[in-house]
């Protein structure tokens, strides 16, 4: 009785050890990333574009051996677009998690919490998206950033603006949050340096449905542009409004963001045509795999994606090349790792550098979108143009009155 008693236990033993050991060999086959993205409420589209090429990327780093021989291991949570929610859940992904770096960050304001948290935890975070300027003039030393800041998003616009456009009166309308205000912002310092008028510079609450009130001011005014800094819906919500308002400025220009997301054509209908943005890529970039990246999304997804999946993709790179070099998974090692980068990505080259206030910061070039004819293409610089730029346009024409 004795023996059968102690052959149970040694076969209970035996098992729970075999589990015990299998989950312990699973954990230390991957390396944990956790990754900060909207994946509910007003801007879950960007989340949703960028978690799909998170992904993407994560399949095929994986396939590739992944890192050091260990699978990358991504722990996605969502923000849900709420600067509180993002400091909450990077703080579960670095104490319960043990995740050795973060990655994503979309809007500004978000990002710059979850920055906060990361400085202050020393962790490193790589942003792909989130441009305020203040999240890489902070003086943080713990902070990454892969896009350019938002004060050098027009850079390409002010180029097509001197060049063909040429006005003398400008509109800005932005959104109240801290990509908004930071973009209008800039923008003004840029109308005022070509000796543009800047005849109205006006915010607006997110989630507003009705903007016919500050685009009769714009109306009364006649501005030669209208420049726009919002995101998804408030974008799609302008244009359509614009278009029953009859405002006919020489051009309406986004600020990026919700622009250039192809929701944007489809929510605002025959009132995106011809409307410009800036952009932070495009798949006909000579960089090498922009267009690769950009089949394989469509082939995947069956939509196409836009530079916030490119930014995604790319910063899934970037994590597994840093964690490939660093010396061991201790933050002070991944910090060095990041810090030497240097790395050719779909999305163009990432290597961090310091210049005016900037810290730990990417520098690319920006470019101009067009949406003609249902598609988004790119403009400006003419010479990588998909299309010729559609100047001027008759827009009662192309609204179909």
């Amino acid at each position: 009785m004795k023996r059968e008693k102690f052959l149970v236990g040694m076969a209970l033993f035996t098992a729970l050890f075999l589990v015990f050991s299998g989950s312990l060999c699973l954990a230390q086959e991957t390396v944990k990333v956790g990754i900060v993205l909207p994946l509910t409420g007003d801007q879950a589209k960007f989340g949703e574009i960028e978690k799909l090429s998170f992904d993407l990327a994560l399949a095929e780093i994986n396939a590739a051996g992944g890192v050091k021989g260990k699978k990358l291991e991504l722990v996605i949570e969502d923000d849900t677009g709420r600067p509180e929610v993002g400091r909450s859940v990077v703080e579960k992904l670095i104490t319960k998690d043990k995740v050795v770096l973060v990655g994503g960050g979309y809007s500004s304001s978000v990002t710059y919490a979850v920055a906060g948290v990361c400085q202050q935890n020393q962790i490193p975070f790589l942003i792909n998206t989130g441009s305020a300027d203040n999240i890489t003039t902070s003086g943080w030393d713990w902070i990454f950033r892969l896009n350019p800041p938002v004060s050098e998003y027009a850079g390409a616009i002010e180029s097509l603006l001197q060049k063909v456009i040429q006005p003398k009166k400008v509109a800005i309308l932005y959104e109240n949050s801290l990509f908004g205000t930071s973009g209008a912002k800039e923008f003004e310092k840029t109308c005022k340096a070509l000796n543009y008028e800047v005849a109205l510079k006006e915010g607006y609450e997110h989630g507003g449905i009705d903007f016919k009130p500050v685009l009769v001011k714009v109306k009364q005014l006649n501005p030669d542009v209208v420049y726009m800094v919002s995101y998804i819906m408030d974008a799609s919500l302008l244009m359509k409004q614009a278009k029953e308002l009859k405002l006919t400025p020489k051009m309406f220009i986004g600020g990026a963001a919700g622009f250039t997301l192809p929701e944007f054509q489809q929510n605002a209908g025959n009132a995106s045509d011809k409307v410009i943005s800036a952009t932070l890529w495009h798949e006909v970039l000579p960089y090498p795999g922009a267009m690769d990246y950009y089949k394989k999304f469509v082939a995947k997804f069956n939509k196409p994606t836009e530079y916030h999946g490119a930014e995604a993709y790319a910063a899934a790179y970037v994590i597994a090349d840093v964690l490939k070099r660093a010396k061991s998974y201790k933050n002070t090692d991944i910090k060095e790792a990041l810090a030497a980068t240097d790395l050719m990505t779909v999305f163009g080259p990432v290597k961090f550098v310091s210049y005016g206030k900037h810290k730990n910061q990417n520098k690319l070039p920006t470019y101009v979108v067009q949406w003609i004819d249902g598609k988004l293409e790119m403009v400006w610089p003419a010479e990588l143009g998909t299309k010729k730029f559609v100047f001027p346009v008759d827009w009662l024409k192309t609204w179909g009155y």
